[in-house]
């Protein structure tokens, strides 16, 4: 098994991709006023990569988070000059808050997972894997709103394995491959702060419609106990949506085979150290 150590990206997510090459998109092409900045819904993630990058760029960030966001996310939002604002319990809250913010002052509208710059950008993360070791089989990933996911999958084009792996209870692109197209779910466990969308992204979904990734659930227990792991095993303090994609192979949803080479993405390390054990 091999890590891809995106939690040693900048903002400790791998999200920072995405949300610079947006940014710098919108700037070449005249979008981005200077004045008004740009404006995400995010449950601190999404919005502390959209943060750094503004403040790289010297323009305003304004990011609308849900109550069930993490108190750690939401100061180091401050810490990188964003306006945080409340509204609403999950992410959908957030994100209506956020898209009358931006047709109101005029702010670019970033999206989360579900923008094709987003998306482009998270998807490098998948070339740098098959580029450092070409002879990987699968790449294990952590779905919410599939932005990720979509990102690796047109990356990889066939040349590996993807599996999915979400939450029971936060299923958005399990529910949405079952029903035949994207549908809501109910969000609430463990990771819910950051894999907790409640409808897959449109692009998510073409993507695993063209791509047919494995798609697995797994349980909260497994995903603390696999954050666990990841700390006493590796000195990696995963958030519990990056152990998710993990508990797939410690709580055994998916068994290698024999010889099989698996990159596992930790996308994420933005979580209260003292909650480890």
């Amino acid at each position: 098994m091999w890590l891809k150590c995106e939690f040693l990206q900048h903002t400790g997510v791998f999200k920072a991709r995405g949300a610079f090459n947006l940014l710098l998109a919108a700037r070449e092409r005249g979008e981005l006023d200077p004045q008004a900045g740009v404006v995400i819904a995010s449950g601190g993630n999404a919005g502390l990569a959209t943060a750094y990058a503004a403040g790289v760029l010297r323009v305003p960030a304004t990011v609308f988070v849900p109550s069930i966001a993490s108190a750690v996310k939401v100061a180091r939002l401050r810490d990188y000059g964003a306006d945080v604002r409340v509204a609403g319990t999950e992410y959908s809250h957030a994100a209506s808050a956020a898209a009358d913010f931006a047709r109101e002052r005029g702010a670019l509208a970033s999206h989360a997972y579900d923008l094709p710059e987003v998306v482009a950008g998270a998807g490098t993360l998948a070339l740098e894997v098959l580029e450092d070791e070409p002879g990987i089989d699968t790449i294990v990933v952590a779905v919410g709103g599939g932005g990720l996911f979509a990102g690796i999958a047109a990356a990889v084009d066939g040349r590996a394995r993807i599996v999915t792996v979400e939450p029971t209870r936060a299923p958005s692109l399990y529910a949405a491959l079952a029903a035949g197209r994207p549908v809501d779910v109910e969000v609430s466990g463990v990771a819910a702060d950051s894999l907790g969308a409640r409808r897959v992204g449109e692009i998510a979904f073409a993507m695993a419609a063209a791509s047919t990734p494995i798609s697995l659930l797994v349980d909260d227990e497994e995903i603390l106990r696999a954050r666990d792991l990841m700390w006493r095993d590796y000195r990696i303090a995963a958030e519990a949506g990056a152990a998710t994609a993990y508990a797939a192979l410690t709580g055994g949803a998916y068994r290698p085979e024999p010889n099989e080479r698996v990159a596992l993405i930790v996308c994420g390390a933005n979580t209260d150290p003292a909650t480890l054990r």
